[in-house]
């Protein structure tokens, strides 16, 4: 099979590492287009880029080209996404992967229509720790799954005026840090949540500055998020069983995880490497391509986009262009 050419969307902060991700896994970025075609330009220069696109259209009608990865603010995801299986690509799409579940549910059926591969980038469905954590739960070694706790805190500068704060661009905690949480507390839940209950405090240009969010599935395993833009939290997940607990560090690219027993026994997992998690999302993404390998991490997006539906549908929060 001949190798995948890759190209990006939206030349910033994210891409700078995925491109050095893309050179160092496969060999080079074949295009990329921005809305500032002098900053895509620099881009392409520090990134090995073959082209440079002035206009999207052009660049998603080259043939050559087989992955789009999407990489610009949560607000135009839907849009790029769908003019990307349009032509024919396959895309990654930066996290959160869409605003809402309309939107996902379109990507997925026009994907399906087309028999093209669409992922999320959550480097929680991608990371070797989380794969190997994950058999360990599934094999019964924690026992039965009672609870799990997640906190992640992002001290933002305030500043009004910044893309995190903004209604416009789908700002807020909820998009920005939250679905690494729920993506964390779904990927070890038995089922999708039936029970959600939350609360929020907004910041002054409407989008949620804090929250706290419960969850509960049929087989009453419970999850506990605590999220925070303008307060510093560890970066911290537990899944909690009968027979052992599971504690996570930085989880959203961990490498390591210690499982703690009641007698006190401490169990430490090491598996890949954080400064590899865009590596594993383009590995897995040229399997689901390449050798056919089922995609089931979309459906684990598609319930955490669910969960975010329902949280924002309790606090009242729509984005200007909803």
């Amino acid at each position: 099979m001949k190798k995948l050419n890759w190209a990006i969307i939206g030349p910033g902060t994210i891409a700078n590492e995925f491109a050095k991700s893309l050179n160092e896994e496969v060999g080079e970025v074949y295009g990329v287009w921005g809305r500032k075609f002098d900053k895509a330009k620099e881009f392409a220069k520090n990134h090995n880029v073959k082209n440079v696109y002035k206009d999207l259209n052009e660049m998603l009608k080259d043939e050559n080209i087989d992955v789009v990865y999407v990489a610009t603010p949560h607000s135009n995801h839907h849009e790029y996404v769908i003019e990307s299986l349009k032509n024919n690509k396959h895309v990654i799409c930066e996290k959160a992967i869409t605003v809402n579940g309309k939107q996902l549910k379109e990507i997925k059926d026009l994907a399906n229509e087309k028999n093209l591969i669409v992922t999320e980038a959550m480097t929680i469905f991608h990371m070797p720790l989380y794969k190997k954590l994950g058999e360990i739960v599934k094999n019964g070694d924690l026992g039965k799954i009672k609870m799990i706790q997640v906190n992640f805190g992002s001290l933002k500068e305030y500043d009004v005026t910044n893309r995190f704060f903004s209604p416009d661009l789908a700002g807020g905690a909820l998009l920005d840090i939250g679905t690494y949480a729920l993506s964390y507390a779904r990927y070890f839940l038995s089922s999708q949540p039936e029970e959600i209950l939350t609360t929020v405090k907004k910041f002054e240009t409407g989008v949620d500055e804090q929250s706290g969010i419960i969850l509960k599935n049929k087989e009453d395993e419970m999850a506990v998020i605590s999220l925070t833009m303008r307060a510093k939290q560890p970066k911290r997940g537990i899944v909690c069983g009968e027979k052992a607990y599971i504690t996570v560090e930085n989880f959203p690219r961990a490498e390591r995880a210690t499982i703690t027993y009641p007698d006190g026994r401490v169990e430490t997992i090491e598996c890949g490497e954080t400064s590899k998690a865009l590596i594993y999302e383009i590995k897995d993404m040229i399997d689901y391509i390449e050798k056919k390998k089922d995609n089931d991490t979309l459906e684990l997006s598609t319930d955490v986009v669910g969960i975010m539906d329902n949280v924002r549908e309790q606090w009242g929060l729509k984005y200007t262009f909803e």
